[in-house]
């Protein structure tokens, strides 16, 4: 009797505790939600510096309270916050990947701007006035074959596997000219520039170049091919294909975005000039149709 009597006192004192522990709990779990919504922002602010609240929200808000029917009990403050957690958390990871993607992108566009620079710099300082003024009666933009300035950086060989036998300058040359004829430009690119630095002096030396140039044509890289086709005719203008490496310097001007006409038909008329006597009817058929094509006066 006197024990019930003592319980009865005691649980009037243990019920207020009860809701001030799940309190408590709450306020913890409010916390957490609470940095979780600020790393969000943050992120917000890194993948979209700037945005416009039209496309996003700025700042995540806890969701609207649920309006409960009249008789039905309200739901756990623990559940919707976990809720808030999920949610967070799911757009948390989504955030990030956009982040990787946005740097992703960025990385290409560097590369590509590069690679524009690179382009740029060479037909400003060889094609658009970086040569001397020409002497009367000469094309514009050729200055003499072997004038200072006018040599570029050829690559650098590409290390081969060993063989057992080495092959001749004419073998290698055969082999590199091989990989042209299959259209495997990526490999006749590498095995032509690796000829020309190991022969510069060599008989088919203008031809590799010359090839050098094609290549680069027909991997869409026409400032590369005309500044490669240029080199070939100012350091060999008795080699064996010099008249076509000034063709086709012609028709890479062409193929420039946007098109120098102007400078092909320059070409062109160097061509005429230099080897008019010596062109094939071939060579003499091509040339008539690449003028025509520049509307060469």
């Amino acid at each position: 009797m006197k024990s019930r009597y003592l319980l009865l006192l005691t649980l009037p004192l243990l019920l207020p505790a009860m809701p001030a522990f799940a309190q408590q709990t709450v306020q913890q779990v409010e916390g957490r939600v609470k940095k979780l919504e600020s790393e969000m922002r943050a992120v917000q602010r890194k993948v979209f510096p700037g945005g416009s609240k039209d496309y996003f929200e700025p700042e995540i808000q806890a969701p609207a309270a649920p309006v409960t029917a009249p008789g039905v009990p309200a739901s756990n403050p623990l559940s919707d916050l976990s809720r808030r957690v999920d949610s967070l958390e799911n757009q948390l990871t989504t955030m990030t990947g956009q982040l990787e993607e946005n740097s992703f992108k960025v990385r290409q566009l560097e590369a590509a701007l590069e690679k524009f620079k690179t382009d740029a710099e060479f037909r400003l300082t060889t094609l658009e006035g970086g040569a001397p003024p020409p002497a009367p009666g000469t094309a514009g933009v050729f200055p003499p074959p072997g004038a200072p300035g006018t040599t570029a950086t050829t690559p650098s060989p590409t290390a081969a596997a060993p063989v057992a036998t080495p092959l001749t300058p004419e073998q290698e040359y055969n082999a590199a000219y091989g990989l042209v004829t299959a259209k495997n430009y990526p490999a006749a690119e590498k095995a032509l520039s690796a000829f020309i630095a190991k022969n510069p002096k060599h008989a088919r030396a203008s031809n590799a170049q010359y090839w050098l140039g094609r290549t680069y044509f027909a991997q869409n890289q026409p400032v590369q091919a005309a500044r490669t086709l240029l080199e070939n005719y100012q350091k060999r203008p008795e080699g064996e294909r010099a008249p076509e490496s000034l063709l086709w310097l012609g028709k890479s001007l062409m193929a420039f975005s946007p098109p120098s006409p102007a400078k092909a038909c320059e070409a062109y008329t160097q061509l005429e000039e230099s080897y008019g006597k010596k062109l094939s009817q071939s060579l003499r058929t091509q040339l008539v149709d690449a003028r025509s094509a520049a509307r060469c006066g």
